[in-house]
């Protein structure tokens, strides 16, 4: 049984926030407060113009926002209603890692290696090339605090027109390596993250012993033509390395 309905925010007009994002920000506090549980229905789209004084395409885009952030569900013909928590629907983003180390004057990147280097079969593959033609190969470690927490290999598309080389010499930041995964050129990229053990090298370079447990974060970047221009991977410690997320609608501070 929900519970019991109170009198809802009304939409400030005089504000920046547009009212759509109001709105999404009113429904999503009501879903948190518990005014609306999982399985109850939202009122009706023609309730909500009416209460809120907005458009129907204004309801429309507000009920698809709740919809991506995972807090409601429709059903043709019978309407909109909250979902409760679902532990598969959650996501998890790297924004963490970058915000705690990203402004932190002790936090560095060393550029280990840049050269230039011939595809081998792996590469190859990776980057829809065929053996042999040269690639750029960068390794990085981040510190933290002086501690290495994060080793990064990375091949790229050899172009000599571009300067691909002499930009990442400039990066010497947490954030300017983040920031150098996402350049105007590039139109997605496919992240995927697995539990490892670490290999001599790998260790040696984190300063922890051989077959310690680690993460692995594997990254393949495309142009806008579909094509794979960058791959690589971060081994990042496990004693540095975490990810948070919400379910469900979170209410307000």
């Amino acid at each position: 049984m929900s519970a019991k309905r109170t009198k809802p925010r009304a939409i400030d007009r005089s504000a920046f926030e547009p009212a759509y994002m109001q709105l999404v920000h009113i429904l999503s506090e009501q879903i948190a407060s518990g005014l609306y549980r999982p399985g109850d229905k939202l009122p009706p789209e023609s309730e909500l113009r009416a209460q809120y004084s907005v458009s129907p395409m204004t309801v429309r885009r507000v009920i698809n926002i709740l919809i991506e952030r995972g807090l409601v569900s429709t059903t043709q013909g019978k309407g909109t209603f909250v979902k409760p928590l679902d532990m598969g629907e959650a996501v998890f983003r790297l924004q963490e890692l970058k915000e705690h180390w990203a402004h932190d004057e002790q936090a560095t990147v060393q550029l280990l290696e840049a050269s230039i280097r011939s595809a081998d079969e792996r590469v190859a593959r990776k980057l829809s090339l065929s053996p042999g033609v040269p690639t750029i190969f960068i390794r990085r470690l981040v510190s933290h605090q002086a501690v290495p927490t994060l080793y990064h290999r990375e091949y790229l598309i050899y172009d000599p027109r571009r300067p691909v080389v002499e930009a990442q010499l400039q990066i010497t930041s947490l954030e300017g390596l983040f920031q150098g995964q996402s350049s105007e050129g590039l139109r997605r990229g496919d992240l995927q993250i697995e539990a490892v053990n670490l290999m001599e090298e790998e260790a040696c370079l984190l300063q922890v012993q051989p077959g310690t447990a680690a993460f692995y974060l594997e990254h393949i970047f495309y142009d806008f033509k579909d094509r794979p221009v960058s791959w690589g991977w971060f081994i990042c410690r496990a004693d540095h390395f975490k990810l948070t997320t919400c379910i469900g609608a979170e209410a307000e501070r």
